[in-house]
């Protein structure tokens, strides 16, 4: 077999965890084909815990603990210099050295990099074929960021916007294939990178739909009371913290006018001071870590995704379609996902419409509303058939022409 490196700034594990679900389903499928040589950090203290199984799945191995304390300050001594923060959070010789050593030792001649941050570990001219998975135009969700702060933050989001987008251009100039995860993510950096516009694809994220599947009996993790309305995701992450945020304020108190026994679940890891300050107000419920956010889906009246900053796919989204679940999604959260809304799932434009599908939602639910989102996601997002745009990519000889149907 041959050997291909796999950089990914998180630990391809659990299988089911929102944030690991793609990058793990590519170490998978890739340890079918290569002996993988894994590099990543660690930032969760719980995550060590996966070690073992992940090694089970690869050759050599590498993992770096990431302290977010240390790793800011790091980050803080790019604004001196002319280089996005990002890099600087995941810099890391231990890292470097690990990959040096490995070249040493082995004929390394493929290199997937997950995440742009992890290309500053890679020397392009050493291998046959170099893909990276951007999964989302980073740098356009600092751009949004920016547009949400206010001073001074602001300015420091815009500016890496602006030094992130300049760096993802010049790692997609030198990299043989660079993919997203949807087509509007790479028609989008295509726009921002037309010199690249030739190597730039993508390939849509998967469900398991036997591990997300109403089928299962899950006891109920709720106290008796009224209907939920769940949102899921890791809840350090700042589009999360916002959208529910902008549920509590905007909309919640509507609900609430015309269904006082609801309740609003915010089920996900490392909840934000602002997300636990949420949950003292009436009606509201924050969980923190739960073992397994099946239970929380199939026992909820409906999933809520009210995103105003999105990139890429939502997992939470195609996860309770999945589970038969309906969903009512802004905008923003809906970009990507192949669903019809109305046949598949809601959509609300704003808080007003939000509030009245809600608490329609909430009376009787929408006729058969679930039955078809499963089977859009059955039809749509299978792991295995999107993967195998990867697969034709690492294989391509070097010195083949490099399009864009490539890719896509």
């Amino acid at each position: 077999m041959e050997h291909l490196l796999y950089l990914a700034h998180r630990i391809p594990y659990p299988p089911n965890k929102g944030d690991k679900i793609r990058s793990y389903h590519l170490l998978r499928h890739l340890s079918e084909r290569y002996q993988v040589h894994l590099g990543t950090f660690i930032d969760d203290p719980d995550d060590w815990q996966y070690v073992d199984a992940v090694r089970k799945l690869c050759g050599e191995t590498h993992f770096v603990k990431l302290d977010s304390r240390r790793a800011r300050m790091m980050s803080a001594t790019a604004l001196l210099a002319n280089r996005p923060l990002s890099l600087d959070y995941y810099r890391s010789r231990s890292l470097s050295e690990w990959v040096a050593r490995l070249h040493r030792k082995l004929p390394v001649s493929r290199v997937l990099v997950f995440s742009s941050v992890m290309a500053q570990f890679v020397e392009p001219q050493r291998y046959a074929r170099k893909v990276i998975d951007f999964v989302d135009v980073d740098s356009a969700k600092w751009s949004q960021y920016a547009v949400q702060k206010s001073w001074p933050m602001n300015r420091v989001y815009a500016r890496e916007g602006r030094q992130l987008l300049r760096y993802e251009r010049r790692v997609a100039r030198e990299f043989d294939a660079s993919l997203f995860v949807s087509a509007q993510e790479a028609a989008l950096f295509s726009g921002l990178a037309p010199e690249s516009q030739a190597r730039i694809g993508w390939f849509s994220n998967g469900v398991d739909s036997g591990y997300f599947s109403p089928m299962h009996d899950f006891d109920n993790p709720y106290p008796e009371g009224g209907p939920v309305m769940v949102f899921t995701g890791a809840m350090d992450y700042w589009p999360n913290v916002d959208a529910v945020q902008w549920f509590a304020d905007e909309m919640l108190p509507a609900i609430l006018q015309r269904h006082p026994q609801a309740r609003f679940y915010i089920v996900g890891s490392r909840p934000a001071p602002q997300v636990q300050a949420l949950g003292q107000r009436p009606g509201i419920h924050v969980t923190g870590t739960v073992p397994d956010v099946r239970p929380y889906l199939a026992h909820a009246q409906l999933s809520v995704a009210p995103l105003r900053i999105a990139r890429g796919i939502q997992n939470k989204v195609l996860e309770a379609m999945a589970m038969a679940k309906p969903v009512i999604v802004s905008p923003q959260a809906l970009e990507g996902i192949s669903a019809q809304a109305g046949r598949d799932l809601l959509l609300a434009s704003d808080a007003s419409e939000f509030v009245g599908l809600a608490c329609d939602a909430l009376d009787e639910l929408p006729a058969d509303l679930g039955r078809a989102a499963r089977a859009q996601v059955e039809a749509s997002y299978n792991w295995d058939v999107n993967m195998s745009r990867v697969d034709a990519l690492l294989d391509i000889p070097s010195h083949q022409p490099r399009t864009a149907s490539t890719c896509s």
